[in-house]
């Protein structure tokens, strides 16, 4: 049988239309063709996989652009406070030599009045017929640096405490002759109520013949202690300038 086309140009609308691809029809087409369903899960599966693949790529390209953004950043905040930095250091350490100067200077300068109060509590404390032969130092006088320690950490903007520098304490052997055994007793209890000196201990006592007489020669031991502040009377000091 032979048709004719009476329409011109239906034919090449026809086939046109039929060139497009419908993806309802093909995907029905496949899932007409495959019954196996095991199929259908690995393909979705590797379907899955692959976004999930995708995303995790994404978020970590995202990230490693972040922290590098954040290095860069923190390089830079290095480079510029590097200088302050080293300058802190620098007047940290001039601090802590001052204060080490300042503590050897204040330890000298505490020990400078020490004798001239010995001394005058001496003087003040010898009673009648009692006199003093000797009066030494037992215990050697040079000012003793403590060992290094590392600096303690304080509390926040708190600088850290620097080396101290101590003193040995003073310590006096009194040599002397008395004519009264009393008298002695009095002169260490006069002596021990000083502010200035302390642990006053009798070492020995005998009897001389000084000139035919016979006298009680006598050795105390006793220590210089820091006197209260309200014991010593600070007096200013005026020139006259002509």
């Amino acid at each position: 049988m032979i048709e004719i086309n009476l329409l011109p140009g239906s034919g090449k609308k026809t086939r046109s239309k039929g060139a497009g691809m419908n993806f309802s029809e093909l995907a029905a087409s496949f899932t007409s063709k495959v019954k196996d369903p095991w199929l259908l899960g690995a393909v979705g599966s590797a379907v899955l996989a692959a976004l999930l693949v995708g995303g995790m790529y994404w978020h970590q390209s995202t990230r490693t652009a972040s922290l590098d953004e954040q290095l860069r950043v923190a390089r830079q905040d290095s480079v510029r406070f590097a200088a302050v930095i080293n300058e802190k250091r620098k007047a940290e350490a001039q601090r802590d030599s001052v204060l080490r100067q300042v503590s050897l200077i204040k330890s000298f300068d505490d020990k400078r009045y020490v004798w001239p109060h010995l001394m005058d509590e001496i003087s003040r404390a010898l009673p009648p017929y009692t006199w003093l032969t000797s009066i030494v130092q037992s215990n050697k006088s040079e000012v003793a640096a403590s060992a290094p320690r590392p600096p303690t950490k304080g509390k926040k903007g708190e600088a850290p405490a620097p080396d101290t520098v101590t003193t040995p304490p003073v310590q006096l052997r009194l040599v002397g002759l008395t004519v009264d055994i009393q008298a002695l007793t009095r002169f260490m209890r006069v002596l021990e109520s000083s502010p200035f000196i302390e642990n006053v201990q009798l070492v020995k006592s005998t009897l001389i013949l000084v000139d035919g007489k016979e006298v009680t020669e006598f050795q105390l031991d006793a220590s210089y202690q820091p006197p209260d502040p309200s014991a010593i009377t600070v007096v200013p000091v005026s020139l006259s300038v002509r």
